[in-house]
């Protein structure tokens, strides 16, 4: 019986294919991660909650898979933005005089053209009332800033001096598309943003597990105190915190859960994207939205000063 011999560069070549397919079916095998990213591998995961204290659109929990990919480490910064925007000349939402032209086509035919005043570069700023209000009406502490945008936070006279590693606010969906293009990364669906914010736990409330503050220990940067009024800064925080302050989730991802809410690829409805992650506003007694399966809609073309992103990118 003749015996069949392999060159040698041919078994090299076959063991090379057989292993490339490993790593692309299974995940390992990787030795060269994209800077600042981490590899999710495939998986199936429990999306959403029927939790009695869950939301309602957090319903029902349904079994989702999603392909393996890549994920930032963390949400965009200041300091990356501002790259963006040094290479490109980028000009943000935020940045630009609202178009009367094209707003007046979403409202009533007879809707009166408003004040020039009005009609200014600017953005929604969280604004602390001076007292308890009613939690029904949140038009009680946002305010319009003219001037606000991602390198004046809290509007004309503030910065991002020293905030460098802060996560960018205050940008758009169609700011995150725009950032993402230029990176070669995309946005992640809500189903990725979700199973990646997990870190591997199933069936827990929070990317950590089940308790809020195991511990006495914050995991995540929020409202402490009386919302809307008085934040006690039991975090350390008044409003962003640095990428990184707070522990990592089992993927070793940081602030999948409050210090910014962040923009997903989905739609929410008919004219909203959905937002994940909750922020440094969200508190136990008002949303909550720190945990995994929370979300909610918010306007592709606006931005506030607690919504940012972060991005994927897929093999």
């Amino acid at each position: 019986m003749t015996r069949l011999t392999i060159p040698p560069f041919a078994v090299a070549l076959l063991a090379a294919l057989v292993l490339g397919v490993a790593a692309g079916r299974l995940g390992w095998l990787r030795t060269s991660a994209p800077a600042g990213m981490r590899w999710i591998p495939a998986g199936e995961f429990t999306m959403g909650s029927d939790d009695p204290h869950s939301l309602p659109n957090e319903r029902p929990a349904r079994r989702m898979r999603v392909r393996g990919f890549w994920i930032d480490e963390h949400p965009v910064t200041n300091a990356e933005f501002a790259r963006f925007v040094a290479a490109t000349g980028y000009v943000t939402i935020a940045e630009r005089a609202p178009d009367w032209k094209q707003i007046k086509r979403q409202l009533p035919p007879d809707t009166p053209k408003p004040d020039a005043s009005v009609l200014v570069p600017g953005s929604a700023v969280f604004t602390p009332t001076a007292g308890p209000v009613p939690l029904d009406d949140v038009s009680a502490w946002w305010r319009w800033m003219p001037g606000a945008n991602w390198r004046h936070p809290e509007g004309p006279g503030s910065h991002v001096d020293g905030r460098a590693a802060h996560p960018v606010v205050h940008v758009s969906w169609d700011d995150a598309t725009a950032y993402a293009k230029w990176a070669g990364k995309d946005l992640p669906t809500e189903a990725e943003w979700e199973f990646a914010a997990r870190g591997g736990l199933e069936g827990k409330r929070y990317s950590w597990g089940d308790e809020a503050r195991p511990g006495h220990h914050h995991m995540a940067n929020t409202f402490q105190g009386d919302f809307p009024h008085r934040q006690a800064v039991e975090d350390g925080f008044v409003s962003t915190s640095p990428v990184r302050s707070f522990p990592a989730n089992g993927y070793g991802l940081y602030d999948m859960a409050g210090n910014v809410w962040q923009w997903t690829a989905d739609r929410y409805d008919t004219g909203d994207r959905v937002v994940k992650g909750g922020s440094f506003l969200c508190h136990e007694s008002y949303c909550e939205s720190y945990r995994p399966s929370a979300r909610r809609g918010a306007p592709p073309d606006t931005g506030s000063s607690h919504v940012g992103f972060r991005l994927v990118r897929r093999q």
